[in-house]
């Protein structure tokens, strides 16, 4: 009898052990790699993303909004912005866009599981196009680097987020708001 509450106990505890699947994946960085690194960090999900560019040529800058916080400004905030606000449950499932080898990051275009974009910049250079290896991941990060300028490459870092059924993305806005009356 002890035996078998031992068993059942380490069955028990094996199944609370056992995490949720992660589907991490990784788009290795294009672009020259001049300047410094970056990462962008962030908790919960991406909710908005900006974007600088410099008129008719590069992506200067680029930053996101995690919930209800905005990140750093990862590169400079000069020049054009376009930007993105995401709705409830909705997630960013492909980064592509052009870049040229030895130069910078002409192009970026953020795709979400709704079907909007945000696009920036000049088709210029060499294309890219980065999703996530399993169809249950999101965008979670970027990295890459940074000459002070503008983006000098950029790899897409995907993965799963766990969040409360009823956590809100801090938009204000609901895919009911979005599409009434269209």
């Amino acid at each position: 009898m002890l035996s078998l509450l031992i068993v059942g106990f380490s069955l028990c505890t094996f199944t609370w052990a056992v995490p949720s699947p992660q589907y991490y994946s990784y788009s290795p960085a294009v672009g020259s790699g001049s300047g410094s690194p970056y990462s962008t960090e962030g908790v919960g999900r991406i909710t908005a993303v900006r974007i600088w560019e410099n008129y008719s040529s590069y992506i200067q800058g680029i930053q996101l909004r995690y919930e209800y916080s905005w990140g750093p400004v990862i590169g400079r905030s000069s020049g054009t912005e376009q930007e993105i606000l995401l709705f409830d449950g909705e997630a960013i499932i492909q980064v592509s866009g052009k870049y040229q080898q030895h130069n910078y990051i002409y192009q970026l275009v953020f795709t979400t599981n709704r079907g909007r974009s945000l696009l920036a910049g000049q088709a210029s250079g060499l294309s890219f196009n980065f999703y996530p290896a399993h169809s249950e991941s999101e965008l979670r990060f970027i990295s890459g680097r940074q000459n002070g300028n503008g983006i000098t490459s950029l790899g897409a870092h995907w993965g799963m987020v766990y969040e409360e059924p009823s956590a809100s993305n801090g938009t204000g806005h609901s895919m009911e708001e979005a599409t009434a009356g269209h």
